[in-house]
């Protein structure tokens, strides 16, 4: 997770757009705010305005998942007929709240994240949406919960999808128990896989000090997932980068 500071500095960089915590890539910064003042935001349901709204006053907000990306993990969701999914990584919500708006009544959630403190902020939103029965929040870290799941074959291709936004220095170990869990069909998605766009910069070009530190865990999962014969793989510029796997066998 970043540290206040970290956050705070690249909020200062990323001030540029309009969206507080963006993380588009967008060279255009007018191009980057026509999507989302002609797409995102007329379509945002207002849970997820307020949600947006409050997590922008949070000193950690550039941790947040984009307008945009969250419209398209909503999309995605009803596109898929999702009904049982996962989230690792929650901070306040934004995107589980974009999940669980997608979800029929009687969808279901296993959200995961090692500060509930946060989750807590965006909880009173959730509730309010009517949507936090369908939420089953664990804190603390996701790998023993994993390596519970993987251990009973009965959770084996139970989940349809599966949104990772965490630790990123922990997606090879994620990636390896979660190709068990989704089904055959299913989706994974693996949020920064861009990282900054910092996954084409030379070595010696200067870099945040933790953007530097998890590049090198970024470009060893992104070569993994385009090695894998059990998924097909799709890398969107939306947000930070996203790449989409779907489990084939």
């Amino acid at each position: 997770m970043a540290s206040t500071t970290v956050a705070q500095e690249d909020q200062n960089q990323a001030g540029r757009h309009q969206e507080v915590g963006h993380k588009s890539l967008l060279q255009s910064d007018a191009l980057y705010q026509y999507i989302l003042e002609t797409s995102v935001y007329p379509r945002e349901p207002e849970p997820m305005k307020e949600l947006r709204e409050l997590t922008a006053k949070h000193p950690w907000n550039i941790m947040t998942t984009s307008a945009d990306e969250g419209q398209f993990l909503n999309m995605l969701l009803k596109l898929i007929n999702a009904k049982k999914t996962m989230e690792i990584g929650v901070y306040t919500g934004y995107s589980l709240l974009a999940t669980a708006l997608a979800l029929p009544e009687d969808g279901q959630i296993l959200a995961m994240d090692i500060n509930k403190e946060n989750y807590e902020l965006g909880l009173p939103v959730i509730e309010k949406a009517g949507v936090a029965h369908k939420i089953d929040f664990k804190e603390g870290p996701a790998l023993p919960v994993l390596d519970e799941m993987v251990a009973d074959k009965k959770n084996h291709g139970s989940y349809d999808f599966i949104f990772v936004d965490a630790d990123k220095d922990n997606y090879i170990n994620y990636h390896k128990r979660l190709i068990d869990l989704v089904k055959v069909g299913g989706v994974i998605g693996y949020d920064n896989t861009l990282w900054n766009g910092s996954v084409v910069a030379p070595p010696d070009a200067p870099m945040r000090k933790y953007v530097r530190y998890y590049r090198d865990f970024v470009l060893e999962l992104n070569k993994a997932l385009a090695a894998d014969p059990r998924i097909e793989i799709c890398m969107l510029p939306v947000g930070d980068g996203i790449t989409i796997c779907r489990r084939i066998n």
